[in-house]
């Protein structure tokens, strides 16, 4: 991406949700080289948004480079965190992707799978805004809830 401005505010009240400060949590814990020291929440997630601007920059063909695979695996390494701040129970992500951007992420809690999506064109992975992320992250989260609820014996097993 070139250096463009920040599409998020600094003040953009769903950054204060419990989804964008565990993202923010988990960006900074895979941030080996203190690249986000010093950095805002709102500068460490703003690559997670694509605008069409952002969209047109990245080739219609291509692979994943580590730093969107990294950003793939915080999504679903704080969804399963939220998972267990909520019900109590150990969530696992498993992220299994080829190196042409194809492949399947799964949460397990148990023996159950809360989570079971299908990944392709990865290397185009992002929000078209704040507020979709943000939507995306309660929407996965609260599915898993529902299936832990609705199979409590899978899930403790």
């Amino acid at each position: 991406m070139s250096n463009e401005e920040m599409v998020i505010a600094e003040n953009d009240p769903a950054l204060s949700t419990d989804f964008m400060k565990e993202m923010e949590r988990q960006m900074r814990a895979l941030d080996t080289y203190d690249t986000y020291d010093g950095l805002s929440i709102a500068a460490v997630l703003d690559p997670f948004i694509l605008t069409k601007e952002r969209r047109r920059e990245i080739p219609v063909v291509g692979d994943p480079d580590e730093i969107v695979i990294a950003r793939i695996k915080c999504l679903y390494n704080a969804i399963s965190f939220l998972i267990e701040k909520e019900t109590g129970k150990m969530a696992t992500p498993v992220v299994n992707l080829s190196h042409e951007g194809f492949g399947r992420v799964l949460i397990t809690v148990g023996k159950l799978v809360v989570l079971d999506r299908s990944l392709r064109d990865v290397h185009r992975f992002g929000f078209r805004s704040v507020e979709a992320m943000v939507a995306e992250g309660d929407k996965l989260l609260s599915t898993a809830i529902a299936l832990i609820e609705k199979y409590p014996e899978a899930a403790s097993e």
